[in-house]
This record gives structure tokens, C-alpha cells and sequence, in this order.
């Protein structure tokens, strides 16, 4: 996992809203946005603290839409 993606997170205090999983997935994200390594992608600024939210956000989005969707077990 990214230590500057932990990094950016604690900054923008979205650190506590993500888990594990949610950084991996914001590391992909970000990987697939830039063709980089995530951490490379941010000391580059191949990507900027904006174009950063918008991928926490949408990230937890999907993660809050698939609870949403999600069948109840009985």
C-alpha cells in the first residue's frame, strides 16, 4: 500500500473514512490514471490533490452505493 496515499489522506483528513481496502482501491485508481506506481504518481504531481479527491470520493461512493445495493441476509 502507498505510504503517500496515506499520507495525502491524513492531510486532507479523509484518512479515518477509508479502510485497508478503500486505500488499495484509491492506489489502483490512481495507477490506472497515471500508468505509474501510486506513490511515484504523487511525487511526480502526475496527479493533482484534486483530481486525488475526486478519486477518494468516488471510491467510497462505490463502496457506500454497494452496501446500499447489497441483499439482506436473514
Amino acid at each position: 500500500m502507498s505510504v503517500k496515499v496515506r499520507e495525502w489522506l491524513r492531510r486532507m483528513d479523509l484518512l479515518r473514512l477509508t479502510n485497508h481496502d478503500d486505500r488499495v482501491a484509491i492506489d489502483e485508481e490512481i495507477e490506472s490514471w497515471t500508468g505509474v506506481y501510486c506513490d511515484d504518481a504523487i511525487d511526480r504531481r502526475l496527479i493533482s490533490e484534486n483530481e486525488f479527491q475526486k478519486i477518494v470520493h468516488s471510491i467510497l461512493a462505490r463502496k457506500k452505493k454497494s452496501k446500499e445495493t447489497a441483499p439482506m441476509v436473514a
